[in-house]
């Protein structure tokens, strides 16, 4: 029995797990992905302390972290979270099952698709969701990359170092991204923008030859890379019961507490980061939710 599992394995979760060993409670954290979509970031320019990093160089970094503390890490993906009679919790993973008293949910949030015909079809054939994964495959290539926020500037950054070509489609007239990130995106001789314009279909013969927009132009392309966002991963929270706003983002308190007794939330999935989805964000909400799950402990005495 635990007195606190959680679940997820990006920064809100590390976070969490970092301050629930300094608190001296028996923790254990379950997630597939060590420090999750951070490992796509080709470079993280606003943690603090470090003035430019690579995101997995900094994932390493997180979990070297991790493991310096008595936290038992499992590398596995949750499949469930079942309610006992006696308010504990069950948590359903592959191999055993392990017993928590509390729990923090830091699942993140699952990459939103364009929806268009073609991005099936051609997915690993030229259309790819990860930038820092895929990029060196297109070396010398033409691409395109969907979308306006940072991570889609920061993907076209590191394509541009790659690629011959890159376009950075966004369907409004002005990049929401920080505004660092636009600047080195509109001085880069690589990038060419195209906005107030959305892609209806990819095209090509085996592997991807074409991106069509609905301004009338088709670009000549070897990939298609879609950064246009997340959205939030529902199974576990809705087996629980947790409460939810009209997108599925989890309610919660200022001690990151959750409808749900002795379930707290941090990270992407909750609507306490007011849209700031960054690294820093997510890490202090999962202190915050750790420190409630630890005041619940000492009050439980």
């Amino acid at each position: 029995m635990y007195d606190l599992v959680i679940i997820g394995a990006g920064p809100a979760a590390m976070s969490a797990a970092v301050y629930a060993a300094r608190y001296k409670m028996k923790v254990a954290m379950v997630g597939k992905l060590p420090g999750g979509y951070v490992n796509d970031a080709h470079l993280v320019e606003n943690w603090l302390g470090e003035k430019s990093i690579p995101g997995p160089e900094l994932v390493v970094k997180f979990l070297t972290h991790v493991k310096s503390l008595d936290i038992e890490v499992f590398g596995t993906e949750v499949r469930g979270i079942k309610r006992n009679e006696d308010d504990s919790f069950t948590v359903v993973k592959e191999g055993d099952n392990i017993e928590a008293q509390r729990i923090v949910l830091a699942v993140g949030t699952e990459r939103n698709k364009l929806g268009i015909k073609g991005e099936d079809e051609f997915l690993g054939k030229g259309v790819s969701y990860c930038t820092t994964c895929d990029a060196f495959f297109f070396r010398d290539r033409t691409v395109a990359i969907i979308g306006g926020s940072d991570s889609a500037c920061t993907g076209s950054l590191m394509l541009a170092d790659i690629a011959s070509k890159v376009y950075l489609v966004y369907r409004q007239g002005e990049l929401r991204a920080e505004p660092a990130w636009v600047e080195d995106v509109k001085k880069n001789p690589k990038i060419e923008l195209i906005l107030n314009a959305n892609p209806t279909e990819i095209i090509g013969e085996g592997v991807v030859k074409g991106l069509v927009l609905d301004n009338g132009v088709t670009l000549d392309v070897d990939g298609v890379f879609v950064e246009i966002g997340t959205t939030p991963g529902k199974a576990l929270v809705t087996s629980l019961g947790v409460e939810t706003d009209d997108k599925g983002y989890i309610k919660v308190a200022d001690d990151q507490s959750t409808n749900v007794p002795k379930v707290w939330a941090a990270g992407d999935i909750t609507t306490k980061n007011n849209k700031l989805k960054q690294i820093i964000v997510a890490a202090a909400e999962g202190s915050v939710a750790t420190y409630g799950a630890y005041l619940d402990k000492k009050s439980s005495k």
